[in-house]
């Protein structure tokens, strides 16, 4: 009986595996259609969403009721049964879910459709909140994945509080006055001083440019600049003779500040260092218009002037994730000239994080050969698992990807020849998940070699902690321990991997980030490698100073290599408890080591909105990297076709120009969710004071990667928000910002910020779609309103052409010019904004059936 009885599942077995054979999968994933849509943003009266993702079988084959799964990537949560009753959607690691069809889902038939209705924790707010980078996983085939090539996001009109219509966006534009282009001035960000003298200078082939021994770089720079314009190299016969630009050491003038002066017959640019002629060499670059770089030209009129300029803050960065998303090489390189017109001059490149590593360091080469790529994995043995819409193909290029040790050299060249430093950023103890399986990857391979101790020396996790904890981004596996000796080893090989990369590279490496946010409870406490060093160090009393600890050795092994640390602003604050509930304190440890803090955490309403002016008044040198401000990756506003996060806050371009770096309380508004800030929110908090001043060093604006998969997307998030930071970085504290009287601030702010938008659609606009190739700069969209039976149009930069259509497509650069009130006649009419080059932005609709918010 035994026997028949094995016999009978030993058949059950093969007919089980040759049912679910891949030579029996006949269903062709790329059959499938979806689409995903908002049902409703308020299920059940709830603080929730009900949203669906329709499935539609377009081919031949029937999709069969099970033997499947799907994947996806979402930064949500979601309840685990699905609505509709047939399938379930787990969280697997971070951002990665699985919906698994239950004995609910049916067959699905050529032609047929099926929904998938599931509950979302929070209301959808825009079209980011789409789940992304949706692909399946046959039972039979759990090693490849097959991406759903047809994915739709369902337009949908919100009803939300705080939502931007173009209503909305109309009665914003129209307090903006139009100012005549003759009448703007010509250098950006604003100088010192400026004046136009009257008169014009003439830029041909036949400019000589006669320069100081110490500006030898910065002339070769401004001739191939001018030559690229003219399309020949100048003439440059070294005589005294004709049209001479001059660049002339003068050592009286500030380190980075310049003097400029434009004359009928010459060009002085005086300076006391190379950055300064550099920096003058920029402000003639932004005298010439920006059409004139649309195609080669004989020769350029610019206006005769006489500037005197210097920067207020000597610190004026972008920090770019490359980490989430990859970025190539040429995207990167495009970045640095953009910063380098602005005169902005440290790129703090976020390299390493828990969905990727992105440089290449020959004594760890697993970093790369693992850590650096993406695709369907439930191990992460060889690489690590989709994030971020990556997909399950390895071989895509925003999940997968790396800078090689001469990648990163031309990078650092690069911006080094430009004037800017880049500042490399190792994500450590937390956001550490790649490095850590690169190590496990390592260890694995060595271990199976019989080498023991050599695949134990870089391990970054104890194997036996049975620690349970989520990270902010739900991640259950990616900290560093920081009690194992292992830890340091690689953070040394690490540090003298990277500082040899820009010593050969001949870049300055004053700084090197390591990170330190969102470290999450309860990490470390069941590590037996804690638990060792808590028994033999009686300083340390629980995990929360492991944080002291270690940030303590990282200094000490960056100071002997004359490198300082810096991080995020966690690295510098003390665990304790206030009035008995948990809170952070700046850390006295630490004062005296001259770390630089990047402090990003002021959301209004969050109970931290003065935690950069108290570690500042505390003695730490402050970057405001400030969420409420300075991030790129928020959306630019409340609609559901703008792109971007905002647990944050909303950042429009007038949130970058109108921040006060010594006083951010003053002007701010409104609250994340866009609603009235309550004056008492900020009683009680820390103002700055003259000693914290001093411990400003500068801004950064900051464009995390998780919505960003392309080079395009990268522009549109960065541009022109980047100007407006450039603009606070540079330009001195204007008189709106200081002004005591809040009527006459805000009449002074109006003011200058018309003028801003002026220069920015006429004149740095026009220049950044040829600058370069061509920025995918956002084109905001035109706001509308329907008066007397008319629609009025406007945009919000000044310069911009409006288009329009009455018959329901499109507007494209052939449509209609607006040029005043529209008579409406019914049916749907849109409005949209273009380029010069004929490049159009988002569209707004108004009319019946509009479904444009």
């Amino acid at each position: 009986m035994r026997k028949i009885f094995t016999t009978m599942l030993i058949a059950a077995f093969f007919m089980s595996t040759a049912f679910t054979n891949t030579d029996e999968i006949k269903f062709k994933v790329a059959d499938l259609r979806m689409s995903w849509q908002v049902v409703d943003n308020n299920y059940q009266n709830k603080n929730r969403a009900l949203t669906a993702l329709v499935i539609t079988n377009s081919g031949h084959d029937v999709l069969p009721a099970g033997g499947w799964k799907f994947y996806f990537n979402s930064g949500r949560g979601f309840t685990e049964n699905a609505v509709s009753g047939n399938a379930k959607i787990n969280q697997v690691n971070g951002d990665l879910y699985s919906i698994t069809p239950t004995d609910g889902f049916k067959e699905l038939k050529p032609g047929a459709s099926t929904r998938i209705e599931y509950i979302n924790d929070d209301p959808v707010v825009n079209a980011t909140d789409a789940p992304e980078g949706i692909y399946m996983v046959w039972d039979a085939q759990p090693d490849k994945g097959y991406s759903i090539t047809s994915f739709n996001i369902e337009p949908y009109k919100p009803t939300y509080q705080g939502l931007v219509t173009p209503e909305i966006v109309f009665d914003r534009n129209k307090t903006t006055v139009d100012i005549p282009a003759d009448q703007l001035p010509k250098v950006f960000p604003t100088p010192l001083s400026y004046s136009e003298t009257g008169g014009s200078f003439s830029i041909d082939d036949k400019i000589s440019v006669v320069a100081d021994h110490d500006f030898t770089k910065e002339a070769d720079y401004i001739k191939k600049d001018l030559a690229g314009l003219l399309g020949k190299p100048l003439v440059n016969t070294g005589k005294s003779t004709g049209a001479i630009i001059y660049l002339t050491k003068v050592s009286s003038i500030a380190p980075e500040g310049y003097e400029l002066k434009v004359t009928p017959k010459s060009i002085t640019i005086n300076a006391s260092t190379a950055t300064g002629a550099f920096y003058g060499i920029q402000s003639l670059k932004t005298l010439i218009p920006g059409s004139a770089l649309a195609k080669t030209q004989k020769s350029i009129q610019i206006p005769c002037v006489d500037v005197k300029d210097e920067p207020r803050f000597g610190y004026r960065a972008v920090m770019l994730d490359v980490a989430r998303n990859f970025q190539p090489k040429k995207q990167v390189l495009k970045l640095i000239e953009a910063m380098s017109l602005y005169k902005l001059n440290a790129l703090h490149l976020h390299l390493t994080d828990d969905e990727g590593w992105r440089l290449e360091l020959p004594s760890l080469p697993e970093l790369t050969s693992v850590g650096a790529k993406r695709g369907h994995t439930l191990d992460s043995k060889h690489f690590l698992p989709a994030s971020h819409g990556s997909g399950p193909d390895v071989n895509n290029t925003v999940g997968t990807g790396f800078y090689t040790r001469a990648d990163y050299i031309e990078i650092l060249r690069y911006a080094t020849d430009r004037h800017i430093t880049v500042i490399p950023e190792i994500e450590t103890p937390g956001h550490a998940r790649a490095p850590i399986k690169a190590m496990d990857a390592r260890y694995e391979r060595l271990m199976a070699e019989g080498k023991k101790a050599e695949a134990e020396k870089y391990l970054l996790r104890d194997l036996n902690d049975k620690s349970e904890y989520r990270s902010v981004q739900y991640w259950n596996d990616n900290v560093i321990d920081v009690s194992l000796p292992s830890t340091y080893n690689f953070v040394e090989t690490v540090v003298s991997d990277v500082a040899g990369i820009y010593k050969e590279a001949g870049a300055p490496l004053p700084t090197i980030h390591f990170g330190g946010d969102e470290v999450p409870p309860h990490v470390w406490e069941k590590s037996p490698a804690y638990l060792a060093l808590k028994a033999s160090h009686p300083e340390i009393q629980d995990t929360n100073d492991l944080w002291y600890y270690f940030y303590g050795r990282v200094n000490q092994i960056l100071k002997v290599k004359g490198i300082r640390l810096s991080g995020w602003e966690e690295m510098a604050l003390r665990k304790t408890t206030l009035d008995g509930k948990p809170a952070y304190v700046p850390n006295p440890d630490f004062t005296n080591e001259h770390l630089q803090a990047d402090v990003w955490n002021n959301v209004l309403g969050g109970g931290q909105e003065d935690l950069a002016y108290r570690l500042a008044n505390a003695g730490y040198k402050v970057v405001l990297t400030c969420v409420t401000n300075l991030y790129f990756d928020m959306a630019n506003y409340k609609a559901f076709d703008e792109p971007g996060y905002y647990w944050g806050a909303f950042l429009g371009i007038d949130k970058f120009y109108s921040f006060i770096p010594y006083d951010y309380f003053k002007n701010a508004d409104v609250d994340k969710n866009g609603n009235p800030i309550n004056p008492s929110l900020f009683i009680g908090k820390q103002r700055l004071t003259d000693y914290g001043k001093s411990n400003i060093v500068g801004l950064q604006g900051a464009l995390w990667a998780e919505t960003v998969k392309s080079t395009e997307r990268m522009d549109y998030m960065i541009f022109p928000r980047l100007l407006a930071l450039a603009e606070r970085a540079w330009a001195k504290d204007p008189q709106w910002a200081t002004e005591p009287d809040r009527v006459k601030a805000q009449q002074e702010y109006q003011q200058a910020w018309s003028g801003f938008l002026n220069v920015l659609g006429k004149r740095e606009l026009p220049r950044l779609s040829y600058y370069e190739g061509g920025f995918n700069y956002r084109i905001p969209k035109p706001g509308i309103i329907l008066q007397d039976g008319k629609y009025l149009s406007n945009v919000e930069f000044p310069g911009l052409t409006i288009r329009y259509t009455t018959n329901g497509k499109d507007p494209d650069e052939k449509s209609k010019l607006y040029t005043g009130p529209v008579s409406y006649n019914g049916g749907v009419i849109k409005f949209r904004a273009f380029d010069t080059k004929g490049r159009g932005g988002n569209i707004a609709e108004g009319g019946s059936n509009s479904l444009n918010p």
